[in-house]
Formats: C-alpha cells, sequence, structure tokens
C-alpha cells in the first residue's frame, strides 16, 4: 500500500493496522493529517536522529533532513542512526534509509548540508513544522529567524549532560531571544563540559516528536511561549513562561 492509498483509507475513517495505536489519541482525521504534512528536521545527530525515527514511526508523510556532517565514533554514545558500520557515511543519506526501513508511506528528502544564511529561507519553505536539533547557539538561532520570516512553527531543543530543554515558537511568539543572550559569545554550551549521555537526547527528542505531533494534528496543548526544562539527576521536570 502506498501514501495516497493509506490517505484514502484515512479520509474514508479507516485506520490501517501500522498506525492503529496512534488512533485512540489522534483519531483517523489526525493520522491524515500527520501523512499529509511537511516537516524538516535540521540535523540529524543525538536530537535529530530520534525525532526522525519517531515522526517516521508515527506517519508524518513527509521529512525534509538537513545535515551535512558525517558519523563518528563520538556519535556512538547516543546517536540513534550511528553504527559501527557506518561511520564516517552521511547523517542525512542514513537518516533517509533509516526511514525507508521503517515506513514507506514516508517520503524523505534528504539535504546533505549545512543551513547557512543563504540557504536556509529556500530549504525551509513550504513546511509545516521546523525541528531545531542543531547544537551550536549560532545555528539555532539562525534556524530561529528564518522560521520566524516564513512564519512557521518551530520546535527547538537542547540538551546537556542529564539536562534538557524544549519549546515550541509560533509565529509571533516570543522568540529564541528569550533563551540565549543575542549577542556573540561561545558557539557551544555547557554541554562541551556535562557531555551528552544517550538517555538525555533521548528524552528530549521524545518531548519534540510529541510537540510536532501536537501542532500537526491540533491534539493538545503546544509549549508555546513556554520552556520545558528537565534535569533528570534530580527528577525535575519544570515549565517556564517565555
Amino acid at each position: 500500500m502506498g501514501r495516497e492509498e493509506t490517505l484514502a483509507l484515512l479520509e474514508a475513517g479507516q485506520v490501517p493496522e501500522r498506525y492503529l495505536r496512534n488512533a485512540g489519541t489522534i483519531g483517523a482525521a489526525g493520522q491524515a493529517r500527520l501523512l499529509a504534512a511537511r516537516v524538516a528536521v535540521v540535523g540529524a545527530g543525538g536530537l535529530g536522529g530520534t525525532v526522525i525515527e519517531l515522526l517516521a514511526r508515527m506517519g508524518v508523510g513527509y521529512l525534509r533532513i538537513i545535515d551535512g556532517d558525517a558519523f563518528a565514533a563520538h556519535n556512538l554514545n547516543r546517536q540513534l542512526l550511528a553504527t559501527e558500520t557506518n561511520l564516517g557515511a552521511g547523517k542525512a543519506a542514513a537518516a533517509a534509509a533509516r526511514v525507508a526501513c521503517i515506513n514507506t508511506d514516508v517520503a524523505v528528502d534528504a539535504v546533505p548540508c549545512m543551513l547557512d544564511a543563504g540557504n536556509a529561507v529556500a530549504l525551509l519553505t513550504g513546511m509545516d513544522v521546523i525541528v531545531d536539533a542543531l547544537d551550536t547557539i549560532g545555528d539555532r538561532q539562525l534556524l530561529a529567524r528564518a522560521a520566524r520570516q516564513l512564519a512557521i512553527p518551530l520546535v527547538h531543543g537542547a540538551i546537556a549532560g542529564f539536562t534538557g530543554q524544549v519549546a515550541t515558537l509560533l509565529p509571533g511568539d516570543p522568540g529564541l531571544e528569550r533563551i540565549y543572550h543575542p549577542a556573540a559569545g561561545p558557539a557551544r554550551g555547557i554541554e562541551t563540559v556535562l557531555g551528552n549521555p544517550a538517555a538525555t537526547p533521548a528524552i528530549a527528542a521524545a518531548l519534540q516528536a510529541q510537540e510536532v505531533m501536537k501542532l500537526l494534528t491540533g491534539v493538545g496543548e503546544p509549549l508555546s511561549r513556554k520552556l520545558l526544562y528537565f534535569d533528570t539527576e534530580y527528577n525535575i521536570f519544570e515549565t517556564l513562561t517565555l
């Protein structure tokens, strides 16, 4: 069964078996909205790899995966798509191959380059949601500016050690300037000291994927104008107002 056939079934109120476990939460109409949606995931590493896996399993119909990096041995501790056999391979292509193994309803556009000021608008135009799975403050701010210019919701995530944060920036919401100082500073944060053990990106990425699902289906309350902060060392989950 192809994507169009699946959409036709969903629009007729019939849920294919692969999506039955979604149906109680989002229904056939919500699943159809997921399958018709277009999502850009910028970064296919610790956060992005897990986001991509979850969105593919949820049934988001089109994923544009933007990452010009390749896997290295230090990625193996936390990056879901990294294996001992694909070190040196491009992350975007590996993500596309993984999605093809998970869900043939999902079309993937693998873009093996880094997002920058020259290509951001072109690469993000036409998306319904953008996922920030980047790892430098400057790149996140660039992505947020592009999302604001295009009036596309942005789901932000960042991690360090046992801690992480997730926020959803809707058009018109306060931006990353409420989280990061707009002036020039270190490219990376405290994660350069604390590292990123495997569970931390998995938690943050799962929360990001759930935000994407809420935005696309209209079910639930997105983290608009809020920052969800967690610290699993001390079992803290706190929602802050931006």
